[in-house]
């Protein structure tokens, strides 16, 4: 037997349930312009427990942006790492799996063929998604974290190639997505254009400003800021920014998601550690144990995404998610019953 805290994985924050070895297995892979990640969870009634978990940085979106293309060694990356994690499927009786591709092979000319030799070499199956539905997975995921007294929620999942932007309204004691934008810009694709290094203050400031024309028309249509002003609108964020920004601001001597996931960031603390960051070369963000070599390059650029987003909406604060479109296709597994074949 198994204790599961439903506050971390599941829908009831602060129960706790046992999950019996017996209960099913399903699995949820996405495969993103710069992670892979792999979620294995068992499952009961409306909860589950994650009993194994894989990620790594493939970035698979690499110079996609110049090219249009996935290159050669961007798709030996991921295959090595899709390889590890059809591995460890392998060695469990998974009852259900699906697994997603999101805005590399969305914007690739050959992202179709690439999913086709994925299948090939490593049985996965992996369907690409559009932006709505990724939206409506991420926005399952975190919906645990959201408080239920605030009737509207914005929601953001700063990616590699992409940024999604989520509008929701809690609707019959459930959340709904009312409107979502996906930015085609991401901090793979700003960092390759404006450096990885250290930042012009002006360079900095240009994606901001980048990001905020993306963003008008979405609030044009949807008015938020004035329901922001009215304090009915609350914010969570879900990406590799917002939780290394979380981890920094602990003072963290190494990454812990179970401090991170559903912490609180106040506005003005994200403000100042991205300046902080944004002021780093490349050597010492490398340096912070919650960035790392592998992501020292890219966390500035997330910085600029998740200010611009902070400007436009001045909520005084900020839930963290180290959760989303995984938990939502686990979710969408466990309603169904089933999933996609291995």
């Amino acid at each position: 037997m198994a204790d599961v805290e439903f506050g971390t994985q599941g829908t009831g924050l602060g129960r706790r349930a046992v999950i019996p070895d017996t209960a099913p297995i399903f699995a949820a892979l996405d495969l993103g312009t710069n992670n892979c990640r792999l979620l294995v969870a068992r499952a009961l009634d409306d909860s589950f427990q994650v009993i194994d978990a894989f990620s790594r940085i493939v970035r698979l979106g690499e110079r996609l942006a110049v090219t249009g293309t996935l290159g050669a060694e961007a798709m030996a990356r991921s295959l090595e790492a899709l390889h590890i994690c059809a591995a460890k499927l392998r060695r469990r009786a998974i009852a259900g799996f699906r697994g997603v591709a999101t805005e590399a092979c969305r914007r690739a000319a050959n992202g179709g063929a690439f999913l086709a030799r994925v299948a090939r070499e490593t049985g996965l199956r992996l369907e690409i998604i559009a932006p709505q539905e990724e939206a409506g997975l991420a926005l399952a995921g975190c919906a645990p974290l959201l408080d239920p007294t605030i009737p509207r929620a914005i929601l953001f999942d700063i990616g590699g190639g992409s940024t999604e932007v989520i509008w929701a309204a809690r609707e019959g004691g459930a959340w709904r997505l009312l409107d979502s934008i996906s930015l085609g810009c991401g901090v793979v694709s700003f960092a390759e254009h404006f450096g990885g290094d250290r930042i012009a203050a002006e360079d900095y400031e240009e994606m901001v400003r980048r990001i905020a024309i993306l963003l008008a028309p979405f609030e044009a249509r949807n008015a938020i800021a004035a329901q922001v002003a009215a304090k009915g609108v609350q914010m969570l964020g879900t990406s590799g920014t917002v939780t290394t920004i979380a981890g920094v601001r602990m003072d963290l001597p190494r990454y812990q998601r179970s401090l991170v996931d559903g912490s609180w960031l106040q506005l003005d603390e994200v403000i100042t550690a991205s300046r902080q960051l944004a002021a780093l070369d490349w050597a010492g963000r490398a340096a912070h144990p919650c960035i790392g070599p592998s992501r020292a390059d890219l966390v500035v650029a997330g910085c600029a995404i998740l200010e611009a987003i902070c400007r436009a909406w001045p909520i005084a604060r900020l839930r963290v998610a180290d959760r989303g479109l995984r938990e939502g296709i686990i979710l969408g597994l466990m309603r169904a019953g089933h999933g996609a074949a291995l």
